[in-house]
């Protein structure tokens, strides 16, 4: 794909972005091999409007492994090995990453993120396409990932985790901020929430779930330990916890809030082996299996 200077003009770029252009190519050039000439002179955030501009390719690139300053790349982008960035990673299309990856600053990319070992991001990460990992994955800033997101072992993020599929982690979920997932999240281990955590659909943990403000899900709950929150716990339909329910002091627990009150002995069961004190709606079932 070939970018004429006055293709680029009538993006309208700013003043010294479009004169460093015009004097580093002249009339234009190929378009990756301009990105990659801009990530090399210093210029990842001048790559970054192009590539905003243009959007992303079908070009694919692949190497071994890859330990670089920033990386703005147009297509699709096959890592074998390790990935190791010490700036800006930005790729428009998928990228696949067979080792580990470790990124110290924002990590942007248009389609899935794929990566075989651990995910390691000091900055903001963003994952329109849907993301997996095989390993763990530690993000410092906010995690917003579009589509799926399938972790190996554990997460951990700093600040909020925005998910717009749905969420399977092996192991522990822990978060300093709000989570929000727009389907389903399922854990295998147990869940920590700072904040607020809301998932549209359902949420199981293997151990216990925690949050620091509310704990709001569509359809029900359930943990295989104890169900707790600081504030509210509300569900659309049942609650059930291996060892107990609580909510914070003045707060209610609420079951069956998305289905009649009629079906709340089928749908709105609510289980443990002690009846939550503040329980305002759905049907108490004792220990049973919800």
């Amino acid at each position: 794909m070939m970018l004429t200077r006055s293709f680029v003009r009538a993006k309208r770029p700013c003043t010294d972005g479009f004169r460093w252009f015009v004097r580093q190519f002249g009339e234009g050039g190929n378009y990756q091999e301009l990105l990659d000439e801009m990530v090399a002179n210093g210029r990842a955030g001048d790559a970054c409007w192009l590539l905003e501009k243009f959007g992303p390719t079908e070009d694919v690139r692949s190497v071994d492994t890859l330990t670089t300053e920033a990386v703005v790349f147009a297509g699709n982008l096959e890592v074998r090995g390790n990935l190791d960035v010490s700036g800006l990673l930005r790729v428009g299309g998928s990228l696949q990453v067979s080792g580990g990856l470790r990124g110290e600053g924002e990590i942007v990319v248009g389609g899935d993120l794929r990566v075989e070992g651990n995910l390691h991001s000091a900055g903001k990460l963003t994952v329109q396409g849907d993301l997996h990992t095989g390993w763990g994955l530690e993000c410092a800033e906010e995690l917003r990932c579009d589509g799926d997101l399938r972790i190996g072992w554990g997460l951990r993020c700093n600040e909020q985790v925005r998910i717009g599929g749905n969420s399977i982690i092996g192991h522990d979920l822990e978060s300093d901020e709000d989570v929000r997932c727009s389907k389903g999240l399922q854990v295998g281990g147990s869940i920590l929430v700072a904040r607020s955590l809301h998932a549209r659909q359902g949420i199981t943990a293997g151990e216990s779930i925690q949050a620091g403000m509310h704990l709001v899900a569509g359809w029900g709950i359930k943990a295989g330990a104890v169900i707790s929150a600081e504030k509210s716990i509300r569900a659309g339909e049942s609650l059930s916890a291996g060892e107990a329910i609580r909510a914070g002091n003045g707060y209610g627990v609420f079951a069956g809030l998305d289905v009649q009150k009629e079906t709340w002995e089928s749908s709105a069961r609510v289980c443990a082996p002690h009846r939550p004190e503040s329980l305002l709606s759905g049907w108490w079932a004792g220990p049973a299996t919800c």
